[in-house]
């Protein structure tokens, strides 16, 4: 889970977030083809900044389960997965 990338805050704590897996199929065991599936709005931090321009510490850390706004965070290619940067203000819950 360890991804060499420590994002910069700025005026906000970023987070390097995993998405999880798009849902294959529904609860009622039917087959979602790709063309209809959601973007997952849920992931896993890989990596968070130390503080922000206030010195505000970062609420969630690396490893934590998170639910993102369905369009939030910037999609980004790293060694070939993709992952999502966003300010962690984007973050509405912690799973767990």
């Amino acid at each position: 889970m360890s991804l060499n990338l420590k994002p910069v805050a700025g005026t906000a704590n970023r987070v390097i977030v995993e998405p999880a897996a798009a849902e294959e199929k529904t609860a009622s065991g039917i087959y979602i083809p790709d063309t209809a599936k959601e973007k997952p709005s849920k992931g896993t931090v890989i990596s968070v900044s130390e503080e922000d321009s206030e010195g505000k510490k970062p609420t969630v850390k690396a490893g934590d389960v998170v639910i993102y706004g369905k369009y939030g965070g910037t999609e980004f290619p790293y060694n070939g997965k993709d992952y999502l940067i966003m300010r962690e203000s984007d973050i509405y819950a912690i799973e767990g």
